[in-house]
Order: structure tokens, then C-alpha cells, then sequence
């Protein structure tokens, strides 16, 4: 029901910064938990963060923690991921994902029902 673009994709450098976005369409993404998802070249999706509908519950993955922040940006209809110090294993396609069952299960990709196309975010090193 919702539609998800993600933007904010490009190539960094080992200790640099990326901002991406997922914006919703056609529903009020603030009614959705969201998750951002990321897999490089032969391997699995993995689980990256996830924040809850009213914003204040996040989870992350221990790859990313205390350097990704995940956030609502509710006037835009979007939820941020702000990646800081980024390293060459964060290389990934990254996804968001949304779901509107509260219940879901936060890190697992096949509990959301709705994926945006992905951005590339390359970091050299």
C-alpha cells in the first residue's frame, strides 16, 4: 500500500559521512515500523536498524551501532539513516523496508511486506 524510495546513496571515504532517506507515498509512513536493510555482492540481506511508529524505540545491528542513527523525519513522510565513520565492510545496496503490524519482527526481511528499490553506498578504504 505504501510506496518507498530511498536516496542519499554514493561513495565515500573510510571515515566519512552518508545521509540516506526513505520516503513513503500514498499512506502516512509514521503508521508503519520501518527497517533499513543492506547486502552486498553474494551475500544475504542483512539486517541494519529499525525504529518503531512512534519514533523513540530503535533497534541496530552491532556492525553499526553507536555510528548509524536512525530517525523520523515525519514532515517529509521519511525516515533517515545517518551513517557517520563510515568502513569499507558498510559497502552495500541499502534497502528500507515497511511494515504496519507493530508485531513484526524487526530484523528478519521476509516480515515486510513493503521495499523500496535500494541505494548504492560504496566506501573506500
Amino acid at each position: 500500500q505504501i510506496h518507498l524510495v530511498e536516496s542519499g546513496g554514493g561513495s565515500v571515504q573510510a571515515g566519512g559521512s552518508l545521509r540516506l532517506s526513505c520516503a513513503g507515498s500514498g499512506r502516512f509512513l509514521s503508521s508503519y515500523v520501518v527497517g533499513w536493510f543492506r547486502q552486498a555482492p553474494g551475500k544475504e540481506r542483512e539486517f541494519v536498524c529499525a525504529i518503531n511508529t512512534n519514533g523513540r524505540g530503535t533497534k541496530y545491528a552491532d556492525s553499526v551501532k553507536g555510528r548509524f542513527t536512525i530517525s523520523r523525519v515525519n514532515a517529509k513522510n521519511a525516515v533517515d539513516l545517518q551513517m557517520n565513520s563510515l568502513k569499507a565492510e558498510d559497502t552495500a545496496v541499502y534497502y528500507c523496508a515497511a511494515d504496519p503490524v507493530r508485531s513484526v519482527v524487526y530484523d528478519w526481511p521476509a516480515s515486510y511486506a513493503n521495499w523500496g528499490q535500494g541505494t548504492q553506498v560504496t566506501v573506500s578504504s
